[in-house]
């Protein structure tokens, strides 16, 4: 791939709405044909057709904007407890670039504020899940059309990643239902970002960086945005790419989980956040990036068919024990103890 010709593929999955699969349906064969390509050559697709109307979105950055509008004092009433993944993340508290041992002059600097809800243990009744991945939601009253808002799209959210699981099958040319047991209790979060300099900081320093380089964690990503630059996407060359959404499109990429799975025929997309500065202000960016990450206790190894002969595959991990070395940099600055593959891949970026 070349940066002249690095192309995010628009795919319309609309094939795969209708409960058929690529066994049934020639066009849910091409859809699997063309999910193959992209996530083998680029690791991040635009998707069409995926069901998820305007009501929901603009109900989505509604809520946002009701929210991160609030005081920030106001705000800090909902921070989140450090033993959970849930609640409000203040400006730089958080540096992504750690989780995957990158250190940067200003280690805790991305610049982004951040609310994060999920599926709580609760949800999930006769089974004993551990709170650490199962957390519950700590909704911020100070916003009351915040939650409504959040759930109607968390719910549309979560039947299109498991309408994505079968598309994914049928790409990798797995027997059906393949990864039902793998994600029947799936961890999944919303983070929803908003991207502008904290309340009495107008000066822009010179290692301020929006969101750092990382991959994400699980098995796929969702991901709203607004139309304004900003999200960059690192390619097999080592360049880096700006990518915006189109109109009515969701980006989709792959996580950690995946790219374990199928021994990076499918790689985790590395990708970072800078939005634009506009006359010495930095332009408001908002987003909401929807973690599908698998069952807390689904072990990631190579699947049927993805290591040929004297090839060696990743070692072994749980979904969970995946996620908590990576967040353990990402929220205490703490480097994974292992080497990772996505590391090197963007020490040898340009910048």
């Amino acid at each position: 791939m070349t940066a002249n010709h690095f192309h995010v593929p628009t795919i319309d999955i609309g094939p795969y709405l209708t409960g058929r699969s690529a066994d049934t349906s020639p066009e849910c064969a091409a859809v699997a044909a063309e999910l193959d390509s992209a996530c083998q050559d680029v690791g991040f697709v635009q998707i069409v057709g995926h069901g998820i109307d305007t009501t929901l979105t603009d109900g989505l950055a509604d809520a946002l904007d009701e929210f991160f509008a609030l005081p920030l004092e106001v705000k800090k009433q909902y921070r989140r407890d450090p033993s959970t993944n849930r609640g409000y993340s203040p400006p730089k508290s958080e540096s992504l670039s750690m989780s995957l041992g990158i250190h940067t002059a200003n280690q805790m600097n991305d610049f982004y504020e951040a609310y994060t809800v999920g599926t709580a243990a609760a949800e999930f009744v006769g089974l004993d899940l551990p709170d650490a991945s199962y957390a519950a939601n700590n909704w911020p009253g100070a916003a009351p059309g915040f939650e409504p808002r959040v759930r109607r799209y968390f719910a549309g959210a979560q039947q299109l990643s498991r309408t994505l699981m079968t598309a994914f099958t049928d790409a990798l040319g797995l027997e059906a239902h393949y990864f039902d047991t793998m994600v029947d209790h799936s961890i999944e979060v919303l983070k929803m970002n908003n991207y502008a300099l904290p309340e009495g900081d107008t000066r822009l320093t010179g290692d301020l960086q929006g969101m750092g380089a990382h991959s994400d964690f699980g098995i796929l990503t969702i991901l709203w945005a607004d139309q304004v630059p900003g999200l960059q996407v690192l390619d097999a060359d080592g360049r880096w790419h700006d990518v915006q959404p189109a109109d009515g499109a969701l980006l989709v990429n792959l996580g950690d989980a995946m790219a374990r799975w199928t021994n990076d025929r499918w790689m985790s997309t590395i990708h970072r956040v800078d939005p634009p500065v506009v006359n010495g202000q930095i332009r408001r960016r908002r987003s909401a990036a929807f973690f599908f990450d698998g069952n807390h206790d689904a072990v990631i190894e190579p699947l049927p068919g993805t290591l040929t002969g004297g090839e060696t595959g990743y070692a072994p991990i749980t979904v969970a024990e995946n996620i908590a070395m990576k967040v353990a940099g990402l929220r205490t600055g703490a480097a994974p103890t292992i080497d990772l593959r996505e590391t090197a891949r963007v020490a040898a970026a340009g910048n």
